[in-house]
């Protein structure tokens, strides 16, 4: 019989100290998950020194194709020029694509270029993840994929309307996933009322551009 398991993934987009807050809670509750962080926008030395010593996994949020247009030599080469950089802070095994949901360039592009025994990496966050896992993602502050541009991961069949957390926790009670892969944005996740309404207000801004954008293609 095969072991359940869970997958929890963070991209540290913005709001870092976010992500140290949720590291603490989460090693307070005996919990380890990963975080990628995006260079240079989220990139600080201590906070990921203390998030990976406090036993995570820290990931590189790669963005090198977009940055560059698409320009695919040019991105191999920030691509391994940031990667250096984690890795003179901690051990980075895994990397994960930044959505970059309002560039035309899609930086899990770049995945197929990739010579993953060159750059000693053990996979990526969403190419090496089993085909049939339950994939959630806090994307566009819903549970579903409705403004999930380009993150795909797992089990596609079946969709599920997922608004708000509480629903999100009465589906895994009801289903009992086996293969359950999270995904929640640290910005997304804030104490102080003021930080959170800028950041839904945000969010709103955005996912209204991510529709015009698709209906413009």
């Amino acid at each position: 019989e095969k072991t359940p398991y869970v997958i929890l993934r963070h991209d540290v987009d913005r709001q870092k100290k976010n992500a140290l807050k949720m590291a603490k809670l989460e090693e307070d509750l005996g919990v380890t998950s990963s975080y990628y962080f995006r260079y240079p926008k989220t990139f600080d030395k201590d906070l990921i020194e203390r998030i990976s010593d406090s036993g995570h996994e820290v990931g590189y949020h790669h963005e090198a194709f977009s940055k560059t247009d698409g320009d695919l030599d040019k991105a191999l080469k920030i691509f391994s020029k940031e990667l250096k950089k984690f890795r003179e802070i901690c051990d980075v095994n895994t990397i994960c694509m930044h959505g970059a949901p309002l560039s035309d360039i899609d930086n899990q592009d770049l995945v197929e270029h990739l010579d993953f025994d060159r750059f000693d990496l053990e996979g990526d966050a969403i190419d090496s993840v089993s085909s049939d896992v339950v994939y959630f993602t806090d994307t566009g502050r819903r549970w579903d994929e409705r403004f999930n541009v380009r993150d795909k991961v797992g089990e596609k069949e079946k969709k599920r309307e997922l608004k708000s957390t509480d629903e999100l926790i009465e589906a895994i009670e009801k289903e009992g996933f086996d293969k359950l892969y999270i995904n929640a944005h640290p910005e997304r996740w804030n104490e102080n009322m003021v930080m959170w309404t800028y950041k839904y207000l945000l969010d709103v801004a955005f996912n209204y551009g991510k529709k015009i954008l698709s209906n413009s293609k």
